[in-house]
C-alpha cells in the first residue's frame, strides 16, 4: 500500500520537472528589439517561455552577483565580453562545452576556453565613432578620425559616451586606450576627452541613439550600432580610429544554480545556430555572428579593413582589472569637472 500513497507524489515531482522546462529566465544585454526577437522566435519554435529582462552587461553582473545565493536568472544573454568572464571567474556561471563549438569562429572558441567553458562567444563587433552628418556639417565639425581628434576643443560638449561603471562599451573603451596608449597616458587621454563630453548614458546604446536623433554630434559607441539607426533614415555615419581599435565578443553564459537547466541549454543550443544568429541583422543589428555558417550581412563592418589592436580579454575580463580600472577613472576623471 506504501508503494500507492508514493505515485501522487511522484506524479507532482514529474509535472513540476516538466513545469520547469516549460520556462527560461534570460537577461539580455543586446539591443532591446533583438532581445523581441530572441524572445518570441524561441517561444514559437521551441515552446518554452521566455522572461525577458534587458540589462547593459555592467547592471547585468552587478544583479547576478547580488543574486548569487539564490539565483533567479537561467541565461545571460549578449553584451561585452569582459563582464561574462568575470561572471565566469566569480563562479556565477556553470561550466558547459556545446557540441557547436568547432562550428564557431576562432574567436568565439578563444573566448569559451579562455572561460573554462563558462561562456562563449555569439558575436563580434569594433569600437568607434558615431557622428551626425547633418550637425557635423551645420556646425562646420570635421569628422573625427582618430582618437586624439576628439580631444580638439571645437567638440566640447558635442560628444557622449557611456559611463563604464554600467556600459562594457565605456569599459571597452577605457582597456583598448590603455592597451593602446599604456595606462597613464590612457588616464591623461581620458581627463582631455572628459572636458568634451557633454553627457555619460547608462547604456552603451544611448550614444549613437543620440547622434542619430541630433542630441549630440559624436558617440564613442560600438560601429555595429550605426547602420541600424541609418536604416531608419537618420543623418548617421560610423568611423574607426586610423590609429587603432579594440573589439567586443559579445557572450552568452548559462548561471549557476539554473532552475530551469534543461531549458536554459535549449537556449544556449539553439542561440548558437546560424539561424538564430541571423535574427540580428533581420531586427537591424550587424555584428559579426560566431557561427561560420550564418550568413553575414554586408552592412556588418569589415574586419579585415579595420586597424585593430591585439585585445587582452583574458587580462581586462578579470574582475579585479575591470574594478581597478574603473575606481581610477572615477577618481582620476568623472570627478573632474566639464
Amino acid at each position: 500500500m506504501k508503494s500507492f500513497k508514493l505515485l501522487p507524489l511522484l506524479a507532482l515531482l514529474t509535472v513540476g520537472a516538466q513545469a520547469q522546462n516549460r520556462e527560461v529566465n534570460v537577461i539580455c544585454s543586446a539591443q532591446a528589439a533583438w532581445c523581441s526577437m530572441i524572445a518570441v522566435t524561441f517561444e514559437k519554435s521551441q515552446g518554452i517561455k521566455v522572461n525577458m529582462t534587458a540589462k547593459g552587461s555592467g547592471e547585468a553582473i552587478a544583479q547576478l552577483a547580488a543574486e548569487k545565493a539564490n539565483p533567479k536568472t537561467d541565461i545571460w544573454f549578449g553584451g561585452t565580453g569582459d563582464p561574462h568572464l568575470q561572471a565566469a571567474e566569480q563562479n556565477l556561471s556553470l561550466d558547459y562545452k556545446s557540441p557547436t563549438l568547432p562550428k564557431l569562429h576562432d574567436w568565439a572558441q578563444k573566448q569559451a576556453a579562455q572561460s573554462g567553458y563558462k561562456t562563449v562567444g555569439i558575436y563580434s563587433g569594433p569600437l568607434g565613432f558615431g557622428y551626425n552628418t547633418e550637425l557635423l556639417a551645420k556646425k562646420k565639425l570635421p569628422v573625427p578620425k582618430t582618437w586624439g581628434d576628439l580631444l580638439k576643443p571645437e567638440y566640447k560638449g558635442e560628444i557622449q559616451s557611456a559611463n563604464p561603471a554600467s556600459s562594457g562599451t565605456a569599459y571597452t573603451m577605457i582597456a583598448t586606450l590603455v592597451q593602446l596608449m599604456g595606462e597613464d597616458k590612457a588616464f591623461e587621454y581620458l581627463k582631455g576627452l572628459h572636458k568634451n563630453i557633454g553627457t555619460y548614458t547608462r547604456s552603451g546604446t544611448g550614444p549613437i541613439k543620440a547622434v542619430a536623433r541630433g542630441e549630440t554630434a559624436v558617440s564613442i559607441s560600438f560601429v555595429h550600432d550605426g547602420p541600424g539607426e541609418k536604416a531608419q533614415g537618420f543623418p548617421l555615419d560610423t568611423i574607426t580610429p586610423a590609429d587603432g581599435t579594440g573589439a567586443e565578443i559579445g557572450s552568452m553564459s548559462i548561471m549557476r544554480g539554473s532552475r530551469n537547466l534543461e531549458a536554459a541549454k535549449k537556449f544556449y543550443e539553439w542561440a548558437l545556430t546560424p539561424a538564430a544568429q541571423e535574427l540580428a541583422a533581420a531586427t537591424l543589428q550587424f555584428q559579426l555572428p560566431s557561427h561560420k555558417e550564418a550568413k553575414v550581412d554586408p552592412r556588418v563592418p569589415d574586419f579585415r579593413k579595420i586597424k585593430m589592436i591585439n585585445y587582452d580579454y583574458a587580462k581586462y575580463g578579470q574582475t579585479a582589472e575591470r574594478r581597478r580600472l574603473i575606481q581610477r577613472w572615477e577618481k582620476e576623471v568623472n570627478s573632474l569637472p566639464r
